[in-house]
């Protein structure tokens, strides 16, 4: 999220008669940084919430959580269903095995008869008869199987609910997303909050872009990744930095409707950001200077 983007009128009204021969910036602006709002994942009551406007945050800093009371009752409730469920599925299992070890012995029996029809001292009955109960018992299994289904399924569905538990739980640990600094805190603790609900605002301040606009002529000088100067207000003087084209917009706009005249509003402009290293001394919204150093030197 972008603020502070409009442009002070006087800074472009100086825009379009700006010039390396007339002693005037190459373009006028004002610092913005990208903005993050961090929001509640989770229903409940703020439980820790440490940190200030103003605070430097780490990303992955833990920095409080919402309660957590009801969803590890909820957990544990579960974690009893399951046990409960989980033993019905043993006595079925176990029937299970137990028919699978009479048919074992059915096959073996089997292989048995069929050896002794081979010497002539077997009948082909005895043979139909132990492949008989070797039908018998792999239905049984099958029902058995049938019958114990809903209950794997139903240990499923468990599963993928404390999962879901453990990822509400996770959620309600707020850990800082970005190295960044606190602008703004929505929230103390104690407050009850919901899911989507802003808890803080906070931005890289460590890199600062200043947006400026140039004209069209001025377009065909300027380039990504080209160095200009960025100029402060400093008591009675001018503080200088370092900055970085790093975007220009693909596409022309209106000048902001700040500008007061009809002719200056519907003039066609491009905006342009500057990344410029923070020393500690810009902030959103301070306005600022973009020359071209090709101007910078001429001027001096």
């Amino acid at each position: 999220m972008k603020n502070f983007k409009h442009i002070l009128g006087f800074s472009l009204i100086a825009l379009f008669s700006c010039g390396s021969d007339n002693g005037k910036a190459d373009g006028y602006g004002n610092f913005e940084a990208t903005e993050i709002t961090i929001s509640a994942e989770n229903n409940g009551k703020l439980m820790q919430f440490d940190i200030k406007e103003g605070d430097k945050l780490e990303k992955d800093q833990f920095i409080g959580f919402i309660d957590t009371i009801p969803l590890a009752l909820k957990r544990e409730q579960l974690e009893v269903s399951k046990s409960v469920i989980t033993s019905k599925s043993k006595g079925v299992l176990s029937q299970i095995n137990v028919l699978n070890a009479k048919l074992k012995t059915a096959n073996t029996n089997k292989t048995r008869t069929e050896n002794l029809i081979k010497g002539n001292a077997g009948t082909q009955k005895q043979l139909d008869d132990v492949q008989g109960q070797i039908d018998v018992i792999k239905n049984q299994i099958r029902s058995v199987e049938i019958q114990n289904a809903p209950v794997v399924n139903e240990l499923k569905s468990i599963d993928v609910q404390l999962k879901q538990i453990d990822d509400q739980i996770q959620k309600s640990k707020i850990i800082n997303p970005v190295n960044g600094t606190v602008l703004t805190k929505y929230a103390e603790p104690g407050e009850i909050t919901s899911f989507g609900k802003p808890l803080y605002k906070i931005a890289d301040l460590s890199t600062m872009q200043l947006r400026v606009y140039v004209s069209e002529t001025q377009l065909a000088n300027i380039k990504i990744g080209q160095e200009v100067t960025v100029k402060i207000d400093d008591a009675d003087t001018m503080k200088s930095y370092k900055g970085t084209i790093s975007w220009i917009a693909s596409e022309a706009e209106f000048t902001p409707k700040i500008i007061q005249t009809k002719e200056e509003r519907v003039a066609l402009v491009y905006a342009v950001k500057v990344d410029v290293q923070n020393d500690g001394s810009l902030k959103i919204g301070m306005p600022a200077e973009m020359w071209f150093n090709n101007s910078e030197e001429k001027k001096k």
